[in-house]
């Protein structure tokens, strides 16, 4: 399976991960995810963070975003995010809105972690150090959407609430939706114990038996001990596809941010303090 996102590095630039199939298909898209480097953030934030609650100096998040924002070439004043607090709320960005968080999380939108727009010139941020970016796009109605889906946010399907969420304010139809899941813990690396095991088994067996779902690959893997591990990006496709997302409109990333913390922030990893990625997706102006 080839890798959808696709690493892009200069000399002097700051690590991006372009979702390239989408930036080379449709016209004036622009989507991708940060890695680490590039940045001007000293330890442990070192050195790409774009996280302003981390105990970084704000300065440099903000200096950071300004760096990301124009390797893209983006205006950082286009640059809109929201208060993640691994829940499920949706909310639609109007023009209005533009910009909101950019440079403080007071002005973030507040106890969101899914965003979505149909404004051109809007670019949507999102925040992550092992959790998963969730992308979602609507050619025929010109919508996007980020979600943030850690175990919580998965448990609560907070795929498919923006899939409804795009359907009621946008009319998009599902089938017509991409959906690309980003750089996140894999599987292989992501232990946890009895009690989220109790919380995600009930979702499993859900989505068992929805069409299109293959059963090859395991989203709990007994660990032993009370113990297993997670794959939170199997989880949230096959919540996709219930959405009805088709499956071959679905990309998924193969990187963990566990596994790479040569390139990837990791708060598993790398004990809790470390910096924060970004997933972005944004529709040019004509």
């Amino acid at each position: 399976m080839m890798e959808p996102f696709r690493e892009r590095t200069s000399a002097n630039g700051p690590s991006l991960f372009l979702l390239s199939s989408w930036v080379k298909q449709y016209k004036g898209l622009t989507a991708g995810f940060t890695g680490r480097n590039g940045g001007v953030s000293g330890p442990p934030w070192n050195s790409l963070n774009v996280g302003l609650h981390v105990g970084d100096r704000p300065e440099d998040a903000v200096r950071n975003r300004r760096i990301v924002a124009e390797a893209i070439g983006w205006p950082f004043e286009a640059w809109t995010c929201a208060e993640q607090v691994h829940g499920d709320r949706v909310h639609a960005i109007g023009a209005d809105e533009k910009g909101s968080g950019r440079e403080s999380t007071e002005s973030a939108i507040p106890a969101t972690d899914a965003i979505m727009t149909a404004e051109p010139g809007v670019l949507l941020v999102s925040f992550y150090a092992d959790c998963v970016p969730l992308y979602f796009y609507d050619p025929e109605r010109g919508v996007i959407a980020l979600a943030h889906a850690g175990w919580k946010g998965t448990a609560l399907e907070i795929a498919s609430r923006t899939v409804e969420a795009m359907t009621s304010v946008y009319g998009s139809r599902p089938s017509a939706i991409r959906a690309a899941i980003g750089p996140s813990i894999g599987g292989c690396c992501y232990e946890v114990d009895e009690p989220v095991i109790v919380r995600m088994e009930p979702l499993v067996r859900s989505l068992a038996g929805i069409s299109g779902i293959s059963g090859d690959r395991p989203a709990i893997i007994p660990a032993g001990e009370g113990k297993a591990r997670l794959d939170l990006k199997e989880m949230n496709r096959q919540i996709m596809i219930k959405a009805g997302i088709m499956p071959i409109h679905i990309e998924m990333s193969q990187w963990c941010t566990a596994c790479r913390t040569d390139l990837f922030f990791s708060f598993r990893a790398e004990g809790g303090r470390t910096g924060r990625m970004a997933s972005w997706i944004g529709i040019g102006m004509e």
